[in-house]
């Protein structure tokens, strides 16, 4: 028997233990056979090996479930010729911009995600319910729990985003907005470095900002369109709906409350519902309230299409700097770009390229490589040309 972690393992292999998740979880039984899909399990679950029968050949173990029973050796197949290689033909725009996507949305890695992100929502409109109908206290460490592992699921930021932008595909609502906001805002708290208790405040901060919207109609809020003046007023209301039935919850932090009732307060005083300056918005409300306009965003409305990372960055760039804090925001946005280094690009007229270096002073127009190896920095062009979507 031989411990190897999920990257040694080889499909065939048999388990000489049981495969289990931290948390108590068995995932295979003792003598399963080992299979691509338990090895992304593994990863998934962050289970650090499995116990395999066999002894180390050097280069794997020696026992495998094809080597259980004897057959003979096939025939030798007789030699074709070697095919000429395929003239290599540029992807359109159109194939470009669904390949990746189409990528993550057929891999194992997704479908285990989705499940996860479904059971959140599930226990997010359980407890939700609960406490807007009932007054019943919100289960955090349950919340915390769902988000957390969702969020340790993924071993890069690009990972977590590309499974974010595939959720798309569930019908928008308040749940899947709040627990994307909540992921996106525990990521700014890690670019933050702030301590875990911290982080945790914070990622339920995210999870519970918009709470208050369960009591606005829902024909309201997914109303196509445009708003009347009366209808927006409404849809305004809602954090003040979501500080008063937080308010209740004792043991909740207070951190989460205000989160809840600031959200939508800027720093140059042009947010609601107060109109509050700077000095006067909840340190977690801005970091919220930069995920929760980044989520949004990058979403889909009934009247535009998601916009791109690039897009929202440039959005930022506007006028961001003066309505958010100017820490978080820059942090945000700087890692937001980085996370897109070298990723693959197709500018607005169509050309698709690399993106090679960003520009620390112009995040949202870097430099990008096209297939004939020529660069153009994106800074130094009008900007009627810019990144239209990433790859």
């Amino acid at each position: 028997m031989q411990k190897l972690a999920p990257n040694a393992l080889e499909i065939g292999m048999i388990t000489a233990e049981p495969v289990v998740t931290p948390s108590g979880q068995v995932l295979a039984p003792e003598g399963s056979v080992v299979t691509r899909q338990l090895i992304n399990r593994m990863k998934l679950y962050r289970i650090p090996h499995a116990v395999v029968v066999g002894e180390s050949t050097g280069s794997g173990i020696s026992i495998k479930a094809s080597d259980a029973v004897s057959a003979p050796e096939p025939a030798a197949a007789p030699e074709k010729p070697v095919p000429e290689p395929l003239k290599k033909v540029p992807k359109t725009h159109a194939e470009e911009s669904k390949t990746h996507a189409q990528k993550v949305a057929a891999s194992s890695e997704f479908r285990d995600f989705q499940i996860q992100y479904l059971q959140a929502v599930d226990q997010m409109k359980v407890s939700f319910s609960a406490t807007v109908r009932d007054n019943r206290p919100i289960d955090t460490e349950v919340l915390l729990s769902a988000v957390s592992n969702l969020f340790r699921s993924r071993n890069t930021i690009a990972e977590l985003f590309d499974m974010i932008f595939n959720m798309r595909a569930v019908k928008s609502s308040v749940y899947t907005h709040c627990l994307n906001v909540a992921l996106i805002s525990r990521m700014l708290g890690r670019w933050l470095k702030l301590e875990h208790h911290d982080l945790d405040v914070l990622t339920l901060a995210g999870l519970l900002h918009d709470i208050g919207k369960l009591i606005i109609p829902e024909e309201l809020l997914n109303k196509p369109g445009a708003l009347s003046d009366e209808e927006f007023a409404k849809i305004k209301e809602h954090p003040k709906l979501g500080y008063a039935i937080l308010k209740r919850q004792d043991t909740l932090d207070s951190r989460i409350k205000k989160a809840a009732l600031m959200h939508h307060e800027r720093c140059d005083g042009s947010g609601y519902p107060a109109g509050l300056t700077e000095d006067f918005i909840d340190n977690y409300a801005m970091v919220v309230a930069i995920a929760d306009v980044y989520d949004a965003m990058t979403s889909s409305r009934s009247y535009r299409s998601p916009m791109c990372p690039f897009e929202v960055i440039r959005s930022f760039e506007r006028d961001g700097f003066q309505k958010y804090h100017t820490r978080y925001i820059v942090t945000f946005l700087r890692q937001i770009a980085t996370t897109y280094q070298s990723n693959r690009v197709i500018l607005s007229d169509g050309r698709g390229g690399n993106i090679v270096m960003i520009n620390p002073n112009a995040l949202s127009r870097p430099i990008v490589q096209f297939d004939d190896n020529t660069c153009l920095d994106l800074s130094t062009v009008s900007s009627d040309l810019y990144i239209k979507a990433v790859m």
